[in-house]
């Protein structure tokens, strides 16, 4: 008896092949064939995006291959073109991030990084919302990353990808952004996996590993920012003192409210570093 044809699988679309796709929609859907750098804009950091230069284009993020709506309260549900002040150069701005958190897998939350180098983006600015450890640090503080301690337990490489990132957070870039700002600290970034707040002693042990920030996103995309061959600048928002720091208990209310507080002056600094970024 004749069996009938078995027909193999398609073969499942790589991380890079779905970048490759979203890059194309994006270019086809604003009529910019080439973006320079490249900006996620986190909790308190969106009005920047209307200090850098002109729209050229909006495109509802949940259209693009491989980006969804927004899950977190305060991100925008939209990525923009923008051509920057006095220049031909055009960023194309990320509203909102996946996090881990959400259970879409470390590929998603490295998608957008990998579609903006795919875009021809060479720099990538990431900025979020952040716990902090220093007690001197008041909320509403800017902070450059230095560094960072991933305590997600994954990466977004794969396979026998080996990537030194021993200058992962760009000294050039973070020269830039002193130049604007002489008065901004550094810090180390830690981030854990969430969606929950650190407890006390997570605090406590981010501290003594090294840590001076907590947050539930930014290294995975860095990671994959610097195998994409992008520069990276990061720059946090302290938006409250970390559990067993503060003395009230933590709320995401108390994050967008120090966010929509510091937002007009950390769009201002964050549209001068980014005029510099050559």
């Amino acid at each position: 008896m004749e069996q009938p044809a078995r027909h193999a699988a398609a073969p499942a679309e790589t991380p890079l092949e779905r970048a490759a796709r979203a890059a194309s929609v994006i270019a086809d859907r604003s009529g910019i064939a080439h973006h320079d750098l490249a900006l996620v804009l986190g909790s308190g950091w969106g009005q920047a995006a209307d200090l850098i230069g002109e729209t050229v284009s909006e495109i509802p993020a949940a259209e693009v291959p491989g980006f969804h709506a927004p899950a977190v309260a305060g991100h925008v549900p939209v990525m923009r073109s923008i051509r920057l002040h006095d220049s031909q150069r055009v960023a194309l701005v990320l509203g909102s991030r996946t996090h881990l958190y959400e259970g879409r897998g470390v590929r998603a939350v490295a998608h957008g990084m990998r579609t903006a180098a795919a875009t021809g983006a060479t720099r990538v600015v990431l900025t979020n919302g952040c716990g902090g450890l220093n007690p001197d640090w008041a909320p509403g503080q800017v902070v450059l990353i230095r560094d960072h301690i991933n305590l997600t337990a994954t990466s977004p490489l794969e396979g026998a990808t080996f990537v030194d990132l021993t200058d992962l957070y760009s000294q050039r870039l973070r020269d830039l952004a002193h130049q604007v700002d002489a008065s901004l600290p550094e810090g180390v970034y830690v981030q854990f996996p969430g969606p929950h707040y650190e407890t006390p002693a997570e605090v406590r042990m981010a501290g003594i590993i090294g840590g001076d920030l907590v947050g539930m996103s930014t290294t995975l995309e860095a990671i994959a920012a610097r195998e994409a061959g992008m520069e990276v600048l990061g720059l946090s928002l302290m938006t409250n003192l970390a559990a067993g720091i503060s003395p009230t208990p933590l709320s995401h209310a108390e994050v967008l409210e120090a966010g929509q507080e510091a937002a007009p002056r950390i769009a201002r600094l964050l549209a001068d570093i980014v005029a510099r970024m050559e």
